[in-house]
């Protein structure tokens, strides 16, 4: 689908009814709870080795104290000014790689979600379709771009962080239905639909966020690696109706 239709498809779009929307997100929910779980899975997985180099000073520090055998706080002074540096380094090189990584992640199980929601098959390695040099370095620049957007809503005051998290919430799910999309084109077709259904995106992201923590939490807290995702059905359901998809461009599987 080219970009050009799809403004004129976010220009013309026809309006939405809330409940219907997410009434249809709760029933889709229905199809995709395990594939979510499984994106949690996965996300916690990638996320180890980060939590692992954050924890290694205060590990050694630990093991240096037991050592001692007293309750000394140069130990710690000393270990932290070894490791600041290369720890620092190490931290944000993680989380540039940790955040595309979980981009990645999240688009593929949107067209997971599309899968199903059109009752295709579904395997699990599809999580890891865009895991690969073909798109990560876009997703990198989009990850940055989010950052930086981010960082200048919030300097411009509160007002703005609301106004974007809307627009931003249709990055990944622009990327994942059109990945040969630029950056440029990507953010320009989430704000042109974050704009045009900004009220009702807004409301149901409060509510669906809202729903899933309590019921996540009804079920001993370990539900919300089930409910989670359920934050990412309503807008993709608001961008299946106002854009839809290329019924000629099938989504592949990944190639064994």
């Amino acid at each position: 689908m080219q970009f050009l239709e799809i403004q004129k498809k976010i220009q013309n779009a026809k309006s939405l009814d809330f409940g219907d929307v997410f009434s249809n997100s709760i029933e889709l929910f229905k199809k995709v709870w395990l594939q979510g779980f499984l994106l949690q899975l996965f996300t916690i997985i990638v996320m180890l080795p980060l939590i692992i180099t954050i924890y290694v000073p205060f590990i050694i520090a630990l093991i240096a104290q037991a050592e001692s055998g007293n309750v000394d706080s140069g130990t710690y002074e000393a270990v932290f000014a070894g490791f600041s540096l290369l720890a620092i380094s190490l931290f944000i090189v993680g989380m540039l790689v940790l955040g595309t990584v979980s981009i990645a992640l999240n688009a593929a199980f949107l067209r997971i979600v599309k899968r199903l929601d059109y009752n295709e098959e579904v395997r699990t390695s599809d999580f890891f379709y865009f895991i690969n040099s073909k798109y990560l370095g876009k997703l990198l620049v989009l990850m940055l771009a989010t950052f930086l957007i981010s960082i200048i809503a919030t300097l411009l005051c509160f007002v703005p962080i609301i106004y974007v998290i809307v627009p931003m919430s249709f990055f990944t799910l622009f990327f994942a239905f059109n990945p040969d999309f630029s950056v440029e084109n990507i953010i320009k077709g989430s704000f042109a639909l974050g704009n045009k259904k900004w009220l009702l995106v807004f409301g149901l992201i409060i509510v669906s966020s809202i729903l899933a923590q309590i019921v996540g939490m009804l079920l001993c807290g370990i539900g919300l690696f089930f409910t989670s995702t359920f934050i990412y059905l309503p807008t993709y359901l608001v961008y299946k109706e106002v854009v839809g998809f290329d019924n000629d461009a099938t989504i592949n599987h990944i190639v064994d």
